[in-house]
Order: structure tokens, then sequence, then C-alpha cells
């Protein structure tokens, strides 16, 4: 089974709706009632009941007789439908928010054409049409804000539901399972034997919450266990835009691009081959050592590793229509995510670990993916020191965050904002390694002689002066000054 629904599952999943006594929250029928602004309404109203009675999805299914069930066909064409110029399922989507995932089937059942609507459930707020939020009652729609105890209901849900338990695909057999999941990486990421039959590895599945049984038959494939181990993303309709775009342009700029991929696999199952595909496409410099060639990456492999990693395991995978993206430029490589920072960008090497994904980035650390102890910025900022490259950038444009590795660069080609990045990663680095950054530390981070100390000085003046850093004993004599992060300022004592 994959996002394409075949129609012999339509045909069973429309037969199995039809076999309920009566309408429920989840399930509407319609003959060819198709108006533009119900279907709307009946989106949201049908995704938010979905999350109140634990369904996965809902469904809005036309062709069939309310009272008796009965399959009579229908005149709606979806795909022909149109509100103005405009398709009505574009039309619908633009007036959705959050952007839910929905989807029109044809299907032909006894002869007879049947429509049928699948529905995303709301994830992480009610889901609003044309700026109005729905519910159903019993059988009925209704204006959510008229039922407050339904809406504190839905925020509770939404407060305990992560995204990795959410339902990538719903109601699938053993076959698919393994069809759609690359299960022997799971195992050989684990260093564990593949187990000698479908149900041991089926039960290791489900184990670590990558499927679970499914209420209507068969087995449910998570989230997590898609995003981690599908065998292509583009199988499950909801992650297809997920996948790692990997962009190399010429030059520094974005107006020509070189090569463009987008990742197939699932996280866990294709990291190695995305980072070999990204080192691949770095440039990298040509030094003589003992009359030999060696070609040296222009950037930390530990620190790309590390950062790509981090975009992974931290975006918001609620944030619709995007994903993470390495873009790849002469002089920097540029890694973001979707979603906003959990923590202060200038506070990423100190800061313990936070993040918004919990279940998926404790099995990245078991397959040793990435760390949860919160070393990893430590290591990017390493890495850059040990190369003396410029200092990584952390930002956060609007609803993203991003990291910058820029390429080797001469101390005197630095301008001051480069000079005062380096000074206070550099003093972070020192404070969280239990030192304080001085003079001498900070001329070793930069390759510069002792004989050019003032310079090293005026350095840390502009660091000062732009409130990076401060004084660790501002009283202390000149060739005494030891440094801090500013925010280590005020207890110096509460290292952790």
């Amino acid at each position: 089974m994959s996002s394409d629904r075949p129609a012999d599952y339509l045909a069973s999943l429309v037969r199995e709706l039809c076999a309920l006594p009566r309408e429920t929250e989840w399930v509407e029928f319609k003959m060819n009632d198709a108006e533009p602004q119900a279907i709307g309404e009946y989106i949201s109203a049908l995704a938010n009941a979905a999350t109140l009675v634990g369904k996965a999805f809902a469904y809005l299914v036309w062709g069939v007789r309310d009272d008796d069930h009965a399959v009579v066909g229908t005149t709606f064409d979806p795909h022909a439908a149109r509100v103005g110029n405009e398709e009505v399922e574009s039309w619908l989507l633009r007036l959705l928010e959050p952007k839910i995932d929905f989807r029109f089937f044809t299907v032909a059942l006894d002869g007879r054409p049947v429509v049928l609507l699948e529905i995303a459930r709301a994830a992480r707020h009610p889901v609003r049409f044309s700026g109005q939020e729905f519910i159903r009652v019993g059988t009925y729609k209704k204006r959510l804000k008229d039922f407050p105890e339904k809406e504190r209901a839905l925020w509770r849900i939404f407060d305990r539901m992560p995204f990795e338990d959410g339902i990538a695909t719903e109601r699938a057999s053993a076959d698919d399972v393994l069809r759609l999941l690359d299960y022997p990486a799971y195992f050989d990421l684990l260093e564990r034997p593949l187990p000698a039959n479908r149900d041991g590895i089926l039960a290791a599945l489900a184990d670590d919450r990558l499927i679970r049984r499914s209420d209507a038959g068969g087995w449910d494939i998570t989230h997590l266990g898609a995003i981690l181990f599908a065998k292509r993303l583009d199988a499950f309709h909801a992650l297809r835009r997920k996948a790692v775009r990997v962009i190399q342009y010429r030059g520094s700029g974005r107006t020509e691009t070189l090569k463009e991929q987008e990742g197939a696999k699932g996280y866990a199952c294709g990291f190695e081959g995305l980072i070999g595909y990204i080192n691949g496409l770095l440039p990298a410099n040509e030094v003589i050592e003992q009359a030999l060639r060696k070609s040296v990456p222009m950037f930390p492999e530990l620190a790309v590793r590390e950062l790509v990693a981090n975009a992974l395991i931290h975006q918001d995978f609620f944030v619709t229509g995007t994903g993470p993206m390495v873009e790849i430029f002469d002089d920097r490589i540029e890694i973001t995510n979707p979603g906003e920072p959990l923590v202060d960008t200038q506070r990423f090497v100190d800061t313990p670990p936070r993040s918004r994904n919990e279940a998926l980035v404790s099995l990245m650390r078991r397959f040793r993916i990435c760390e949860e102890r919160g070393s990893g910025i430590d290591k990017v900022v390493f890495q850059v020191e040990l190369f003396q490259l410029p200092a990584p950038l952390f930002e956060n444009p609007e609803g993203f965050t991003r990291a910058v590795l820029f390429a080797h660069k001469p101390l005197a080609a630095m301008d001051k904002a480069d000079r005062v990045r380096a000074c206070y990663l550099h003093a972070c680095l020192c404070y969280v390694t239990r030192k304080e950054m001085t003079n001498t530390t900070l001329r070793a981070r930069f390759g510069v002689e002792e004989h050019n100390r003032a310079a090293v000085s005026r350095f840390i003046r502009e660091a000062v002066e732009a409130g990076a850093i401060v004084p660790a004993d501002p009283d202390a004599a000149p060739k005494l000054m030891r440094y801090l992060p500013f925010w280590a300022a005020e207890a110096p004592e509460g290292r952790t």
C-alpha cells in the first residue's frame, strides 16, 4: 500500500464506512451535495472531531445514501469542480489554516462512482476554514466556539500529542509494512540480528513505536517509523515534503544552481548516504605533505554531520510545505530547518538539550546519529576553531532555524562582526570546558603570534563593547584579564 491508495483498498475502506450503523463524528455521507464552502467547513469539523475521538483520518463520502448507507453513486467530480477560475482543491487548501493534508479519491463500487475525501486529523491547534473553527456534535456540523468543553478537550489532546505518534499510513498489511519500511537498516543501526520470522520483525518495530496495531486490522505506520525508515518518503503523502533538499550553487549567490537533489529515504536509513552526498559536493583544498598531494575538506566533516543531524531532529514537523535544506556555496554552507529554535541562538553552546521531537531524538541517539547531551554545537565550534575558520553563524529567520559554516578566510579579511562572533563563541567554548578566555587562548584560536598580541587585545575590546563578552574580574591587571560570555557574568560560580 502507498500514498496512491490502490483501488481495492479504497473500495474496501468505503465498504467498511458504509457498514457503520450510522454517521459518526468522523464520517459524513453525501450524495451530490458538494457546495465548496460546505466542503471546507466539513474538513474543519471532521479534522477536529477525528482528533477528539482518536482517529488518524476522517472521511467525507459522496455517492452513499445517508439513511441506509446504500451505494447509489454521485455526479460530483472533485477534479473538475472549480471556484471561479480556481480548482476546488486549491481553493480549499488556501482557506484552511493550518494547511492540513486532505485528498480526494474516486472509486467505482458496484459500477457506481463514489468520491472519498480523506482528511488528516487536526494536529497542533484546531483546523479553521475561512477563519472559522468547526466541530462535529453527533452527526451535525457546528461552530467550535459554541462548544467550549470540546475546545478545551481538543487543546488537552494537542498538548500531549507529539508528531511522532501521528499516523503516516493506516491499516497496512504486514507485507506492506515490510515493503514500505527499510527494516534491515533498523536492525543494522541497533547492531541486532534480523529476527528469524516476520512476526519477530513486526514485534521489534512495534516496541519502538515505528508501527502499531490498527483498530481496523493490520498495522498503522507511525510518523516516527516513516520519517526514520521509509524506503521512499514520497510513499507517505503527508511526509513527502519533509525530504532533505541539497542544493549546490555557483558562486556565493542563489542565481545559478549547479545541482539539486531531494533525499528519498527516511532520515535514519538514509543518513550516511546523505552525509556522503553532501561531502562529495563540498569544495576541498589540496595541500602537499612530504611531496604527496592530499585533499583536505574545506569544512570539518564532523561539524557538517552534527549540524545536518540537528536540522533533522529539531525541526518543527507541523510546519507544512517545507523541510530541511542544505545549500552549498563557494564560500559557505547553510543548513536550514523549519521551526523556531527552542532556545536563543546565542545560547546554543551552553544550553542543556531540548527537543520538540523526543521520541525521534531518543532513537537517533541509539543509532549514534546524534547526541542528547547537548554537546553537538560544542563540537561544531571546536572543529571550526581547529580548522581556524570564521566562527559559525546561528540565526533565526522568521519561522526557521539556520546554521552557517564559512570557508577559510584570512584574519585580515574578517570584518568586525566575524571577529566579535569568533570571540563570543570562543568564550562560550572555554566556559563550558571550565576555562576562561584570555588573550593567549584567543591568539591560539586565530593562529596569531605573540608579537601581535595588541591586535588580539583590540578584537577583545570590540567584543566587550558589543556586549558579547565581559571581564571575569574588571579590576584585574591588563595582562591577567580573563573573559566570560555575557550570560555567565552574573553567576560564574553556577556552572553545571
